[in-house]
């Protein structure tokens, strides 16, 4: 009986470990979480991440809700670059350029 509830153990700790770890991965595939458009501007270089980019940067939804996203490029965004962002919790579908008077009104830097 203990080594049932050991392993039990074991498998919820390694489960909560994935999750926090690959929160991306999670929210890739999770239901309950929508997609949504996250405006981004580079303002801070990026990491690099086996011959990528990796971006984490602070943005706002239409509405003006601060949300945190990850990404990757394969190419070095120039520094004050305005990004729009499919967005769907840490996962991040797509990214495309936009211009800064095609940002939301709502939206305050």
């Amino acid at each position: 009986m203990k080594k049932w509830a050991v392993a039990a153990l074991i498998i919820v700790i390694l489960g909560a470990l994935f999750i926090f770890t690959s929160r991306d991965v999670v929210d890739r595939f999770n239901p309950l979480i929508k997609k949504e458009y996250v405006y981004v501007q580079i303002n801070k270089p990026a990491e690099p991440d086996n011959g990528r980019f990796k971006y984490k940067l602070t943005g706002y939804n239409a509405e003006g809700k601060k949300k945190n996203v990850n990404f990757t490029a394969s190419i070095e965004l120039p520094k004050g670059t305005y990004l729009k962002v499919l967005a769907k919790g840490f996962y991040v579908q797509k990214w495309e350029e936009v211009k800064a008077e095609d940002i939301p009104k709502e939206i305050k830097w």
